[in-house]
């Protein structure tokens, strides 16, 4: 593990010890999931982003289904 300093202002740092303290983690452990969070939500916004470009050039016909959207349920 690398050490790293962070400027944080007051009241986020009072938000993250007392989530810390909530969660039985140390600030360090905190921090450590908040970017793994944040980096998993960016990969996966990204991905929806690159479906709906996908989908948005290419959408998909009735007669692609196969057939499936008759055993689906009525709303």
């Amino acid at each position: 593990m690398k050490t790293v300093q962070l400027v944080l202002d007051e009241q986020t740092l009072r938000d993250a010890d007392r989530e810390a303290r909530r969660a039985k983690v140390s600030r360090s452990e905190l921090v450590r999931r908040a970017i793994r969070l944040y980096v998993e939500l960016e990969r996966t916004r990204a991905l929806e982003a690159k479906h709906r470009a996908g989908y948005a050039r290419h959408p998909e016909r009735p007669d692609e289904l196969g057939g499936f959207e008759e055993s689906w349920p009525e709303k």
